[in-house]
């Protein structure tokens, strides 16, 4: 893995020397991609940018009378990100086909909302999807996860076939908790060695290996499989560019998130069979200029986005504490609710995440929870890991926490199945008196199974004892940061599941299963509440409708017309779903025919009320927002959360 500045330039990898001919096939690789929009630093990447160097190696002049471009994808795109969370990948298939790929390669990611999304997802691409070793014997014998294909045959504009056979690791599918049940791994390689002849049995002058697992399980392959089997492997899982020649094929991995791409020309050779090949690499850089339809579309994409925030998604009962003064210095129930959720999630013993996660600083009153709730609430974008820790590390991550208080600082720790008591008079990382996991007190000697978030096993806030393996610490990453799923996807599927109507058409029944476990496994500890969903009656009385998911920093709103107030027609609490209502989309409820306030007015609001709030002396969160009684419950299309405190960290010696 090589370091080196990002540049405009184009950057040779591998060159068989200076060929004075035009080559007799071209390919464009790239894997891993997420964000639809440049970031800040360099290379920035972005659709637009990288769109500009896809149409230049495409139409350019200099290429005219070569063959056209073969473009392969190496998996990972429909998750995670902020925009997926809210779409469920949707949005990247018209990105992906607009690029013109040929061929892609299943990921991990590509799987997180579920095997019947994945499916509904490709079946919108205009190019195939290859996994040819996971194999799904519900769906038949030998018949691979999710319908994908195990081989391909592509035929470059010049009339020469190119096999292409795609492969995953073991080691991801590990980490999916919404497969089908008895799912079939086989050896890449041995997969390999069946597949291939028959590639070349129907003409195949060249095999592609489009692969995604790491960079040592690819590098195998082309040991146990190169020369004879396999001419080139495009790799994906790794986010970073990398290439290697080993056993006479090239290994290759072409950075991630739309920041690099390769250019790959092809000679055969002269001597006999093989391929001569040539590797350029590209960085997406801000001097490179941005392809106007390409920013269309991410405007309208990210359009619809802004329009899907505003859906209703769940319901809580109680008031969700999310404010930093509560947060940041001690337990707080939306604290206690999300890491249980991370626990149960990835079934580990324990966890702990950094209060500077929870970004909302408002308490989320009783009612309607809208997707924009979720994703401010959680904007972050690093996803939740899964590391085997000792105890010792984890009362060293306690103490870093609590280190700094009473500073509203980032670093404090809300935690799941971990009660603790601080003493803030002691000094910095002396100040954890006692603290258990489950009911026992933590054994500095005994390895347990924690979830958390990625910045904290990179050992940012302080969380040094937490630093995995690859980065120079002693945690082992079981779940990476490549695997692992952001917070506010978990939530929105965690709400999806809780949901009696509409469903997304995709959930599938492995989806079903899984969250029915988390589900049940939040209700047996009887920390948290739930209210049932209500059935609607017809004949129930017009109330005033009222506007549930403002903060109870702000005034809530009824609706009104010019002439007052006015009883509510059919509210989100009573009004069916028709599950057939959209394509692409989950059937969420129908809008509150309520007032609504803009971004700017809202503010407004919450500035004023906050003033009258200290000013009247109102500090505590039970005596301004109760928790909704069950005959209070009227909703019929969802189940209401009430996530509670119970302790989980006590203080002494203040």
């Amino acid at each position: 893995m090589a370091s080196r500045s990002p540049s405009a330039e184009e950057q040779v990898v591998f060159s068989p020397g200076d060929p004075t001919t035009p080559p007799d096939l071209r390919f464009l690789h790239y894997n891993d991609v997420y964000h639809v929009e440049s970031s800040s630093a360099e290379p920035v990447g972005g659709v637009a940018r990288f769109q500009t160097l896809v149409n230049y190696y495409r139409n350019d002049e200099k290429f005219k009378g070569q063959p056209e471009l073969l473009t392969f994808f190496s998996g990972d795109a429909f998750n995670p990100s902020l925009e997926s969370s809210v779409t469920k990948g949707s949005h990247m298939v018209p990105i992906l086909n607009g690029i013109g790929t040929d061929v892609a390669c299943v990921g991990n990611h590509d799987l997180d909302f579920g095997v019947r999304q994945y499916r509904h997802l490709t079946s919108r691409c205009d190019f195939p999807w290859l996994l040819a070793n996971v194999l799904d014997p519900a769906l038949g014998e030998g018949v691979p996860l999710g319908n994908a294909k195990k081989t391909v045959m592509l035929e470059s504009s010049n009339g020469i076939k190119v096999g292409v056979i795609g492969l995953g690791e073991r080691e991801w599918l590990d980490t999916i908790n919404s497969l089908p049940p008895g799912i079939i791994y086989k050896s890449a390689s041995e997969t390999a060695k069946e597949l291939i002849p028959g590639l070349k049995e129907h003409g195949a002058e060249i095999i592609v290996a489009v692969t995604h697992q790491r960079e040592p399980n690819d590098n195998k392959l082309a040991e146990n499989t190169g020369g004879d089997l396999i001419d080139i492997v495009l790799g994906g899982h790794d986010h970073y560019y990398a290439h290697s020649f080993i056993n006479g094929t090239h290994v290759l991995r072409s950075g991630t998130d739309f920041k690099q791409l390769s250019h790959i020309e092809l000679w055969r050779k002269k001597e006999g069979k093989g391929w001569d090949i040539k590797i350029t690499r590209r960085d997406v850089v801000s001097s490179i200029r941005q392809d106007q339809p390409a920013i269309d579309m991410v405007e309208q994409l990210t359009a619809k986005l802004r329009e899907k925030l505003d859906k209703p998604i769940g319901y809580t009962a109680a008031p969700l504490d999310a404010r930093f003064t509560t947060v940041r210095t001690k337990e707080s129930n939306i604290g206690n609710f999300v890491c249980d959720l991370m626990r149960y999630y990835y079934q580990a013993d324990c966890c702990i995440m950094a209060a500077g996660t929870i970004r909302g600083d408002q308490i989320y009153p009783p009612g309607v929870l809208r997707l924009r709730d979720i994703v401010n609430c959680f904007p972050f974008e690093d996803p939740v890991v899964v590391m085997k820790v000792t105890g010792r590390a984890i009362w060293d991550a306690l103490e870093n926490g609590v280190s700094n208080y009473p500073a509203l600082e980032g670093r404090f720790p809300q935690v799941s199945n971990i009660r603790f008591v601080a003493d803030y008079s002691q000094p910095p990382y002396s100040r954890i008196v006692s603290a258990n996991i489950g009911s026992e007190p933590i054994d500095f000697n005994r390895e347990y199974i924690l979830a958390t978030r990625g910045y904290m096993g990179r050992g940012k806030d302080g969380y040094t004892s937490l630093l995995i393996e690859e980065e120079g610490g002693t945690a082992k990453e079981l779940v990476s940061e490549e695997n692992g799923v952001l917070i506010s996807t978990i939530l929105r599927q965690y709400f999806m599941s809780l949901k009696v109507l509409g469903k997304w058409k995709q959930w599938g029944p492995s989806m079903t299963r899984f969250f029915s476990s988390v589900q049940q496994s939040l209700e047996k500890e009887n920390t948290h509440a739930f209210r049932a969903p209500q059935p609607s009656s017809p004949t129930t009385s017009p109330k005033l409708e009222k506007i549930t998911h403002l903060s109870p920093e702000k005034p809530r709103a009824r609706s009104r017309s010019p002439s007052g107030w006015r009883p509510r027609k059919k509210s989100v609490a009573e009004t069916p779903v028709d599950p057939d209502s959209d394509e692409d989309d989950e059937e969420e409820c129908s809008e509150l025919p309520a007032t609504r306030f803009s971004e700017r007015e809202v503010g407004i609001i919450r500035r004023v009320m906050r003033k009258w709030w200290r000013l009247a002396g109102l500090k505590g969160l039970p005596s301004t927002c109760d928790e909704i009684a069950e005959a209070e419950f009227q909703v019929n299309w969802t189940k209401a959360v009430a996530p509670r405190l119970e302790g989980r960290i006590r203080e002494v010696g203040k």
